[in-house]
């Protein structure tokens, strides 16, 4: 089964263009890394994938699914970490989670699972705009995997996290079928299935296996 399938795909911001022909399928249980540098279109292409944004031009499937016609029937079906946590802030971690945990009708009991995981269980009760940026994003991971989503789409996940914080969220995120967002190089090759490289929203290379060098390209 093919969980992402675009063609052709294009957006624009008036006059700028964030993604122009962008096209690729990704097989269900791989991951599609994505590079480029700043304004290269990454977060335009993610959005798009999680029915935040309707694109201009082309087809976009994903999960079976033609966006944005059937997005009601993907939104919940996907996991979505941005720059955004996506978190009421005078909300405790526990009441964020409660509510996106109604949302998608999963068990409470779910909820402290997943904060003893990353370390937030003795700050549960805190509320969000008391946390550091890392316990920020330990929670919006948190949020992202709650209801155990078919496909993650995660852009830059580790960002502000220690080395300790990442390797605490990480197997949270491993496994299934995912986009990832990452400028870190190595660790994005590593995870990667199929690599997406972009400049100024065009495709400038897929290719499974390119090599460093390849990448580092984008921001030369």
């Amino acid at each position: 089964m093919r969980a992402i399938e675009l063609a052709d795909v294009g957006r624009a911001y008036g006059e700028r263009v964030a993604l122009a022909g962008v096209t690729l399928e990704l097989e269900a249980g791989k991951t599609l890394a994505v590079f480029g540098a700043n304004g290269a279109g990454k977060t335009t292409l993610l959005r798009i994938l999680a029915t935040l944004l309707r694109p201009h031009r082309g087809a976009v499937r994903v999960l079976g699914r033609e966006l944005p016609r059937e997005g009601y029937a993907v939104r919940g079906r996907v996991g979505f970490l941005g720059h955004d946590p996506l978190l009421y802030r005078d909300l405790t971690a526990r009441e964020n989670l409660r509510f996106h945990a109604r949302l998608h009708g999963v068990s409470f009991a779910r909820i402290d699972t997943l904060l003893e995981a990353v370390g937030l269980e003795r700050r549960g009760d805190e509320p969000v705009h008391t946390f550091s940026r890392g316990m920020v994003q330990r929670l919006a991971v948190c949020r992202a995997v709650l209801h155990e989503p078919e496909l993650l789409l995660l852009d830059e996940p580790l960002a502000g996290l220690d080395p300790g914080a990442a390797a605490a969220v990480a197997p949270l995120l491993a496994g299934g079928t995912r986009v990832l967002i990452s400028h870190d190089v190595e660790h994005g090759l590593d995870e990667a299935d199929l690599v997406l490289g972009l400049r100024g929203g065009r495709t400038a290379f897929l290719e499974e296996k390119p090599s460093v060098t390849t990448v580092r390209e984008l921001y030369a």
